[in-house]
């Protein structure tokens, strides 16, 4: 099928731009930026240039060729990928005497049909430090920000666009509106893509790739795990798929009840518990990459120890995991050269000692994504609907230090957490909610006597995908409950603070 080909220069937004697209109804593929001339013109009716993190006028800077703007496909180009458009045509890019980030307002040079139905009073998102200091021959400026004198460029015959922000991310509060100008008042596309047509593709994906072999399932019992075993339900024959739980000592309270509770329907469910091992091998260990990659290689002893067991009643050869995109981005696995930001215990650690061939259907999908293909797998709601909770468990979400007594005591903290949002109807309003125990103790008084006990950090955002977020507006009724509930009922606490950071610069998980 041809579509909209993605080019990727490592931006961590790159998957925003493919989704926003696919939204739109319109087919979308991502590419390496370096991927060959003849790949491209097989799968392109339009081509979007991403953003990055390199410098254009740098040696050894991701490039494209001259030969790609020569293909008569239309093309836009995203911060990187405008000030790449500029560089390779013959113009001059710079390093900024300001560096630009935040929100920044449009002004107009032409009246153009990228910015059909924009209302120019709503903001920009930008990120950069570099800028277009000259245009190329051929080329008209659209639009201006104070800061960036060619924030929206194109080529004289309306083929090639660039903008110096980014319309992918939900600050950009117009963002979608360029972006569906681009693909269907600039390029004329049609609508040729849905989220049911996806689910049809990657059951005969499986099916293709599994052919009559057997499956091994990594089951957290999390979103991702959950809807991956309905999908492998609906796709397999039941006795070829052998679900595995293993129990950590991380997970959140009652886990265990829960597999049993929907899973135990699968004939080769298999629970084991190996918390001994997790808590002595993260025992003394504080840096948090360390205690991520701590975990990942225990679960890949864990199941290589309980794929030799399985081998010697049925033939598996196949591991299948819900990673999903944003660990993909995040662990520097995308398809471009991005930055890891951390370690995720299912990303890119599966050694070929297992002998597994792995299966991950859900690697180029977000989180909201995967819950629309879930309600069509008819998952559970208490299932589908339930939170982000990060595969290394409580270990990330304790700082410093991870012992079975600190695990005890945030679970407790998680419950009250859940507790509360769920009575007074706020969490299925906010994206995600969690609770980390911080590395600092607070001095504290409880009845007549002076207290040293830990401080506990609430953190609750609004997000779409995951990739970026806001904190959530909690009124204070909620908040001063909770704090009184984890103060008076959870023993070894004194303080409890609320995290206001956005997503960048911070990250949702603490770790």
């Amino acid at each position: 099928m041809k579509g909209v080909v993605i080019l990727d220069f490592g931006s961590q937004y790159t998957q925003l731009i493919w989704r926003k697209i696919r939204e739109l109804g319109v087919y979308s593929e991502i590419l390496p930026y370096d991927a060959p001339l003849t790949e491209i013109k097989k799968k392109a009716l339009a081509i979007i240039l991403s953003g990055g993190p390199a410098n254009v006028y740098e040696k050894g800077s991701p490039r494209v060729s001259k030969e790609l703007f020569d293909m008569n496909l239309p093309v836009l180009g995203i911060c990187y990928g405008l000030q790449l458009i500029a560089h390779v045509s013959g113009g001059k890019v710079a390093k900024g005497e300001k560096m630009e980030y935040g929100p920044a307002f449009l002004t107009p040079y032409l009246e153009d049909p990228i910015l059909k139905g924009i209302d120019l009073s709503k903001p920009v998102w930008m990120s950069h430090k570099d800028r277009v200091e000259k245009l190329p021959d051929g080329f008209l400026k659209v639009a201006h920000t104070e800061n960036s004198p060619y924030a929206i460029i194109k080529s004289r015959d309306g083929r090639i666009y660039g903008l110096q922000f980014h319309p992918e991310v939900v600050h950009t509060k117009e963002g979608k509106k360029f972006l569906k100008n681009f693909v269907f008042e600039i390029a004329r596309l049609k609508r040729n893509w849905n989220m049911r047509n996806y689910l049809k593709q990657l059951k005969r994906e499986i099916q293709e790739t599994l052919q009559e072999e057997s499956v091994m399932l990594a089951l957290s019992g999390g979103v991702d795990s959950s809807t991956l075993a309905f999908l492998l339900k609906e796709t397999v024959s039941p006795d070829r798929v052998y679900p595995v739980f293993v129990d950590t000592g991380l997970l959140k309270a009652h886990q265990k009840e829960k597999i049993r509770k929907y899973f135990g329907d699968f004939n080769n469910l298999v629970i084991v518990d190996r918390s001994d091992a997790f808590f002595e091998r993260l025992s003394g260990v504080k840096d948090p990459e360390e205690k991520r990659k701590i975990i990942g290689k225990t679960f890949i002893e864990v199941f290589t120890d309980i794929a030799e067991s399985l081998k010697r009643k049925a033939h598996i050869r196949f591991l299948a995991q819900g990673t999903l995109y944003p660990d993909i981005i995040e662990s520097g696995h995308s398809r471009g050269p991005a930055k890891t930001i951390k370690s995720h215990h299912n990303v890119g650690g599966l050694p070929e000692k297992l002998g597994f061939n792995l299966i991950e259907p859900f690697r180029l999908l977000f989180k909201d994504e995967v819950r629309r293909i879930g309600k069509l797998l008819n998952v559970p709601g208490e299932l589908l609907f339930q939170h982000p909770f990060p595969g290394p468990g409580f270990a990330v979400r304790i700082i410093g230090e991870v012992t079975r007594d600190r695990v005890h005591k945030l679970r407790k903290v998680d419950m009250i957490l859940d507790e509360v949002l769920k009575e007074t109807g706020y969490y299925n309003r906010v994206w995600q909610a969690l609770a980390v125990l911080l590395s600092d103790k607070s001095v504290g008084v409880r009845g007549d006597e002076r207290t040293y006990e830990e401080v506990c950090a609430l953190r609750m955002v609004d997000s779409v995908d995951g990739m970026t977020c806001d904190f959530s507006r909690i009124p204070y009724r909620v908040l001063s409950e909770l704090s009184k509930r984890i103060l008076n009922e959870v023993e070894g606490i004194s303080r409890v603070v609320y995290d206001i950071s956005t997503k960048p610069p911070a990250t949702i998980e603490w770790e």
